[in-house]
């Protein structure tokens, strides 16, 4: 009797036990999210440093690059058209450093997504209440493949580029080629690997275009990479999600490499002289599903 008293008050506890797990993993699966994805649109609007449609300028080419991975820096969400930079509900900031002197992104600690991947995850209870109409990202570096003409022939490339305000790089691989710098680079430093082959360069200060049509009424500092966008309408946050909430912030990479024309082919030929000058995303459009 003793025997099966004890079996049943083992089974009791045991189904006690099981239920309250079960209730643990319920309210833990409760949070609700938001999303944030990244794209890549090669046919989005080409726009220029303050937000206007923008013409590739006489005496440059450009292809679209075929984005593969890219990191940001920091994320926020701007109520109004007046919200100073920093001012605005900070989503994501990156892991920066003073291992190269001043202050740098520090890539060896970034994170990536592709195309229509997910960036990064914040619970909302963690996200202020309220409308925003407009987000701002800092990019730090983007990665994808280039056309061009090396000994007369067309081949495909990958192109490694930093784009942030300051990044401190230790090293890097594109395509199993590994770029040793242990330094600080400043925006526009590049590298590239085609079938072995690599080289590593510095796109022109100022030369990186970064889309903001707020330029008026909330500039972004010199250099910072800083790409502004605008919802459709406002985003809100009620702060009584039971679902999560995905933003898709959608980048133009309408022809966004540039570079000067030695041969007017228009294709890239770096061994003719042809010298990248632009790298930069070319416009934002974030949007809301859930």
């Amino acid at each position: 009797m003793k025997n099966i008293i004890f079996t049943v008050f083992a089974i009791a506890i045991f189904l006690v036990s099981c239920s309250s797990d079960n209730n643990e993993s319920v309210g833990n699966n409760s949070e609700v999210n938001l999303i944030i994805k990244f794209k890549f649109d090669p046919n989005q609007e080409r726009l220029n440093n303050i937000g206007q449609p923008s013409t590739i300028p006489a005496g440059n080419a450009a292809q679209s690059l075929v984005v593969s991975r890219m990191s940001a820096n920091y994320i926020e969400l701007a109520p109004t058209p007046f919200t100073a930079l920093g001012q605005g509900e900070i989503l994501f900031q990156g892991t920066e450093t003073t291992q190269g002197g001043s202050v740098a992104i520090d890539f060896q600690n970034a994170q990536f997504a592709g195309n229509n991947e997910t960036f990064v995850t914040i619970p909302l209870s963690e996200v202020a209440e309220g409308n925003y109409e407009w987000v701002r990202i800092s990019l730090a570096y983007q990665e994808g493949g280039i056309n061009l003409i090396a000994n007369g022939i067309e081949i495909t490339g990958t192109l490694g580029s930093f784009v942030g305000f300051n990044n401190y790089i230790s090293s890097f691989n594109i395509n199993g080629s590994t770029f040793t710098v242990n330094e600080n680079k400043l925006q526009g430093f590049w590298a590239f690997e085609a079938l072995g082959f690599t080289s590593q360069g510095q796109a022109p200060e100022g030369a990186t275009t970064v889309p903001n049509p707020l330029f008026n009424s909330s500039p972004i500092p010199q250099g910072s990479c800083i790409v502004t966008g605008e919802f459709s309408t406002p985003f809100t946050i009620t702060g009584n999600e039971t679902e999560d909430i995905e933003v898709v912030l959608s980048f133009s990479i309408n022809n966004s490499f540039e570079w000067t024309e030695v041969n007017n082919d228009g294709k890239y030929e770096p061994a003719a002289g042809e010298q990248v000058v632009d790298m930069g995303l070319r416009g934002l459009i974030p949007s809301v599903s859930n």
